[in-house]
């Protein structure tokens, strides 16, 4: 079954939960990790995440669209373009509670974006799988239903009424970036001066980085970068006496 929760506070057990939080939590962990950040640790909240402060750890996190006070970074996926430390800690408004609601009851977790909708995909696997909405202040948000939808149009199986829903939002907008547009997430981040942020987290599938949960610890979820699957027909030749100088 394919299903989808309008809200992170309506997840629910599934085989594969996929996270998404498209202005900006899932694009800012998404683009950390293929810039070179070698895990992200998602906190519940601002105050947990400042109690994780360490050397060679990022601070990133946002208050209703602005970078909380004394954090490294707000929530900008580009501010990660450039690595400052090994690992990234993210504590943000909507999508980071959805991450950490999600580790709880998924048997796998994933983590969604526009950047890497292709690579998400192709990742995903049967059974029940449950598209997670993060939303905005608890309300439903349509850039998180309009890549869902896209996401589950290309999945094979059963759906749910929540997912046909979500699928004739992605069906009601020319691009993704019409969609992120006219969000209310979208609002939040021009009265902030971030309105570049709308656009760059609209590119469709710049990146191949699948982001997955790998352990919880204390409340704090470990997202590090999904394995590469096997390529067909690849294979790793040892020993034939020939080598490049």
């Amino acid at each position: 079954m394919i299903d989808v929760a309008f809200l992170g506070t309506h997840v629910r057990p599934a085989d594969t939960a996929v996270v998404i939080d498209v202005l900006r939590a899932t694009s800012t962990i998404t683009l950390a990790l293929a810039s070179g950040y070698e895990r992200v640790l998602v906190a519940g909240s601002i105050d947990q995440a400042r109690t994780l402060r360490a050397e060679d750890r990022v601070l990133a996190g946002e208050v209703r669209c602005a970078r909380a006070p004394g954090f490294d970074l707000g929530n900008s996926p580009e501010e990660t373009l450039e690595p400052r430390g090994a690992e990234l800690v993210l504590a943000t408004t909507n999508g980071a509670p959805a991450i950490v609601a999600s580790a709880e009851v998924a048997g796998e977790v994933l983590l969604a974006s526009m950047l890497n909708l292709a690579a998400v995909a192709a990742r995903i696997g049967g059974g029940d799988i449950l598209l997670v909405c993060a939303g905005t202040d608890g309300r439903v948000s349509i850039e998180d239903v309009y890549l869902a939808g896209r996401v589950s149009i290309v999945l094979e199986g059963p759906r749910s009424d929540a997912t046909h829903v979500a699928e004739a939002v992605a069906a009601a907008y020319p691009t993704a970036l019409a969609a992120l547009e006219a969000s209310a997430g979208a609002v939040g981040l021009r009265r902030e001066g971030l309105e570049s942020d709308i656009a760059f987290c609209a590119q469709e599938s710049i990146v191949e980085v699948v982001p997955r949960l790998t352990e919880t610890i204390d409340g704090v979820a470990i997202i590090e970068a999904a394995p590469a699957p096997a390529r067909a027909g690849a294979a790793t030749i040892e020993g034939d006496g020939n080598e490049d100088s």
